[in-house]
């Protein structure tokens, strides 16, 4: 990150401006062509071979008027021929090169985007199927599906409250790294939720699999696995070893995509400071900003109140005996390989039953990730702010809010997952998938932050969950066992 970074500072300090004086080899009915390329804005001066004189301009930071665009693409299909004499002869190095370390970058978040839908559909079936029949645990399954989804859904919305507050994309003017900027439409608040139900209630799933529409596909996952469990026997079984098969394969392919993550990094964050400077980072300020106050509000506040309301803990002693495990989740960024210190903590050092422990923390080390919906929801909204220059309508947001809850279900604990899922919300609002790139540079400190709060929260809930189990229904856990007369 940090060589990248430098190296496109040193390309736009070196390489950032051009002017270009064209007179020669010009499109017919032109006499003069003068282009001034740098960070901040094009210019074209255009002399016709009449005499007059026009000036077209592409500036992000400016509303659009006549002669004047927000993106390189709105000016490609107004004036092609004077796009074309750009891109040949009127580019800057810093532009030049910006633009081939855009191409390379682009190929990793390809790889990302291949590998989005087998992953959502291994992990949910795997980690739904495997919970190992959740008829039996009655109640417990129901509330427990209820506290991930209210609380997913909570951090969604303390997201989506300080983006707005803050307004991150906003505050240095929108980024020179928008390669769209179609204007946004609202549409109403009943056809939005309309819109979304649909796409939960896929006509043609096999369609689905191959536009892809993600909501569909992970809804009928989530069908699929559901109603594996109730068949029950060797079906629930067959699927479960075909899915844990699949799972394995794709975790494997994943996380080898993840170890070219400093090679995407590298070229995506020469690309956006070698095309704005070190602009970039004061944008990228308050959005670090911006996520990180979301995260320390639903860690610190929203789930310690949930869990001193609901299950009468001492939140500051319970995050005490959950410490090994929220420790090893910041360090590694991922759930997966904090679960066996979660169940181990939650069992023998803050006293939840086996049973509660068992089944409500591998289920949301899997399904429920409070801290990486919220991240999602923060960052699309960012994404949008600094793509078309103003905040997404509240239709939008609406949009933003159910695609990230649905999304991070899907999510699997490893490191930069949520980069994976956000390909889902980017494509519901019509965002391009490569203004990831924007954000990249600082995701791995946000990583960490939020896996740690998906941790918290799985502990949470488990703590919960089991003070509403009734004491003759509990299972022991391991301190009774030891004191029970043998």
């Amino acid at each position: 990150m940090l060589l990248g970074a430098l190296g496109g500072i040193l390309l736009n300090v070196g390489g950032g401006e051009r002017r270009t004086e064209l007179t020669e080899r010009l499109p017919a009915g032109l006499q003069r062509v003068a282009i001034v390329d740098n960070a901040a804005r094009t210019q074209w001066n255009v002399t016709t071979t009449e005499g007059t004189t026009a000036e077209w301009i592409v500036d992000p930071g400016s509303p659009r008027s006549t002669g004047v665009f927000r993106t390189f693409e709105e000016m490609s299909k107004q004036q092609p021929a004077l796009y074309e004499l750009y891109l040949e002869r009127g580019q800057s190095v810093a532009h030049v090169w910006g633009k081939r370390c855009q191409n390379l970058g682009n190929l990793f978040l390809r790889l990302l985007k291949m590998v989005a839908v087998p992953l959502i559909i291994t992990s949910l079936l795997s980690g739904i199927i495997g919970i190992g029949g959740a008829s039996r645990f009655g109640r417990m399954f129901t509330r427990t599906m209820f506290y991930y989804l209210a609380t997913s859904m909570l951090a969604i919305i303390t997201g989506i409250i300080l983006v707005n507050l803050i307004r991150p994309g906003l505050r240095e003017g929108p980024s020179t790294a928008a390669s769209g900027g179609e204007s946004i439409e609202g549409k109403g608040l009943g056809e939005v939720i309309f819109a979304q139900i649909e796409a939960l209630l896929p006509a043609n799933p096999a369609a689905a699999l191959v536009a892809p529409d993600f909501l569909s596909i992970i809804s009928f996952t989530l069908f699929v696995a559901i109603f594996a469990l109730r068949c029950g026997g060797g079906v629930a079984d067959r699927l479960k070893k075909a899915a844990d098969t699949g799972f394995a394969i794709m975790m494997e392919m994943t996380m080898a995509i993840i170890r070219l993550a400093p090679l995407g990094v590298f070229f995506l964050m020469m690309y956006v400071t070698a095309t704005q400077g070190i602009s970039v980072f004061r944008s990228l300020g308050w959005y670090l900003v911006t996520v990180t106050l979301g995260l320390l509000f639903h860690g610190v506040i929203t789930l310690p109140l949930i869990v001193w309301l609901f299950s009468k803990r001492n939140p500051w002693q319970f995050a005490k005996a959950m410490s090994p495990s929220l420790l090893t989740a910041f360090s590694s960024a991922s759930s997966n390989a904090a679960l066996p210190l979660t169940i181990s903590s939650a069992e023998q050092r803050a006293g939840i039953s086996n049973r509660t422990g068992s089944f409500v923390l591998p289920l949301g080390a899997t399904i429920n990730m409070d801290g990486t919906a919220l991240y999602e929801a923060v960052a699309v909204l960012f994404i949008a702010q600094v793509y078309h220059g103003e905040a997404l309508p509240l239709a939008s947001q609406v949009i933003v809010a159910l695609t990230a809850l649905l999304a991070s279900v899907g999510a699997a604990g490893i490191p930069h997952a949520g980069l994976v899922m956000m390909v889902i919300i980017l494509q519901a609002v019509g965002l391009p998938v490569e203004m990831q790139g924007i954000i990249l540079a600082v995701d791995r400190i946000l990583d960490m932050a939020r896996t740690t709060v998906n941790v918290w929260s799985d502990a949470c809930g488990a703590a919960i969950i089991d003070a509403f189990e009734s004491p003759e229904n509990r299972l022991p856990n391991n301190e009774e066992l030891q004191q029970k007369p043998r």
